[in-house]
């Protein structure tokens, strides 16, 4: 199970200084190698994680597995937009959650992609993590995409 680290109320000048920003608390917390900051930021410039969803747009900023220690999540809900190159277009969009992965295994990796992209397809779901208290985020992010999925309770 990954763990969970969520931050509200902080702001970005650019998606640059998200990423650096999530590579020295991913650092700080030991979830990663030393690698993982330039890696991660390397991999937004080639292969960008912006997604334009219905009213909403979001970020899944991650790297190759090897420079994970162990598995986790790095919710940022900051109190600006923030302008993140769309994965799928040459266009930047105004992004008002960042979903940080770290995950050690690629086949993990993939699954949790393909769960996060089913359910942030879910208005509901995306407008309660962008509504929800900050105190309830962690616990909602954990009931709507981590628990719902099979399996996942141990």
């Amino acid at each position: 199970m990954s763990q969970l680290f969520v931050r509200t109320g902080i702001d970005f000048n650019s998606c640059q200084h998200a990423l650096a920003h999530i590579g020295e608390e991913m650092m700080a917390n030991g979830v990663v190698h030393e690698s993982y900051p330039q890696a991660l930021i390397e991999r937004e410039a080639t292969f960008p994680t912006g997604i334009a969803l219905e009213n909403h747009a979001v970020a899944i900023p991650h790297c190759e597995a090897i420079h994970a220690k162990s598995p986790a999540i790095y919710l940022i809900r900051p109190n600006n937009p923030v302008m993140f190159q769309q994965a799928d277009d040459e266009k930047e969009i105004a992004v008002s959650l960042i979903i940080a992965l770290i995950v050690e295994n690629p086949t993990a990796q993939l699954k949790l992609l393909r769960r996060l992209f089913s359910e942030l397809q879910n208005p509901n779901t995306i407008e309660a993590l962008l509504n929800a208290p900050d105190a309830e985020l962690a616990m909602l992010f954990r009931e709507r995409i981590l628990e719902s999925e099979p399996c996942a309770q141990v």
